[in-house]
């Protein structure tokens, strides 16, 4: 008799990344490398917004935040990924399913309103900077970091208990590298018209709406850009915003191929490689576009490390 995938002595089976044995090394070598650049990338940010003062600005206490967040999205995913692809087993209890489930929708959601957020903080630094500081001041900065983490756990509180209802009828085989919200609508035996309908609903106003915002706050962003009288002035401004706005491209990108789509037609080898995308790609490459073009994060850091060189 098969174990009911509802109960809480059950596991489900995650059949991961690719359907070919042989290439399971070649992406556990991969994802494995990503995963430790993701470490080092997101830890090195989160660590000069620390212990540089010429950093403790709005909009490097945003990218901090946005970094925790990062390392803890890869987190909720990757080592399980890691796990199953370097042995026979390819289970994952239920209780462990379903930790995945709420944590990296909580995850995903809070990083489609902190971008927002960091949106919102580089229209008043570059329309309004002379009130920039007042604006943005130390505790409006908690205030809308609170917003987007609480608003990201409300989303997955209901979007993922909404999801656990469904019928599963003995499924385990879960056709994914993790436990997520469109993979396990797959997996459901009974109608998924209303979780579908709901699906798509929450993930418009969590994808779609906050794009359309960022939009429209960065046309009025380069409408102040182009009166910047300094050259220097205007590269500074727009080497910021195009640090986020490549950031903004890759995260709802991904995620809306990945999330609106309807869950039963969309092909699913697509669906892998976009979660495997904005899991693990995309928290990758984040420290790497926000560093690459920023002199103030490459000054903090050639200072970090002049002092351990000097205590040395």
């Amino acid at each position: 008799m098969e174990v009911d995938s509802n109960s809480s002595s059950g596991s489900f089976i995650l059949m991961g990344v690719s359907d070919h044995p042989q290439m399971e090394i070649i992406f556990f070598v991969v994802i494995l490398a990503s995963y430790l650049l993701t470490l080092v990338g997101n830890l090195t940010i989160i660590l000069l917004s620390r212990l540089d003062v010429r950093l403790h600005t709005p909009m490097y206490f945003f990218l901090s935040n946005l970094s925790s967040l990062d390392l803890a999205f890869t987190t909720s995913s990757v080592p399980q990924m890691l796990k199953n692809l370097w042995g026979p087993d390819k289970t994952i209890s239920y209780g462990g399913c379903v930790t995945q489930l709420y944590v990296f929708l909580w995850l995903g959601a809070t990083e489609c309103i902190l971008l927002v957020v960091m949106a919102f903080d580089r229209y008043v630094a570059v329309c309004r900077p002379l009130h920039y500081m007042i604006v943005m001041n130390p505790r409006l900065c908690w205030v809308l970091a609170a917003i987007s983490w609480l608003g990201g756990l409300s989303n997955s509180v209901i979007q993922s208990t909404f999801t656990l209802q469904l019928p599963f009828c003995g499924h385990r085989k879960v056709d994914n590298f993790l436990c997520e919200v469109p993979a396990m609508i797959k997996l459901a035996c009974g109608d998924t018209s209303l979780n579908e309908a709901v699906l798509n609903g929450v993930c418009t106003f969590f994808t779609v709406v906050p794009v359309s915002i960022i939009l429209v706050s960065y046309c009025f962003i380069a409408q102040a850009v182009m009166k910047i009288r300094s050259a220097e002035g205007r590269r500074k401004a727009f080497n910021t915003c195009i640090s986020h706005l490549v950031v903004v491209f890759l995260f709802y990108g991904s995620a809306i191929y990945g999330y609106l789509l309807p869950a039963k037609s969309s092909n699913q080898n697509q669906g892998k490689f976009i979660s495997l995308f904005y899991s693990v790609v995309t928290p990758m490459v984040n420290p790497l576009i926000y560093t690459l073009r920023n002199k103030e994060v490459k000054g903090a850091l050639g200072r970090l490390l002049g002092k351990g060189r000097g205590a040395s």
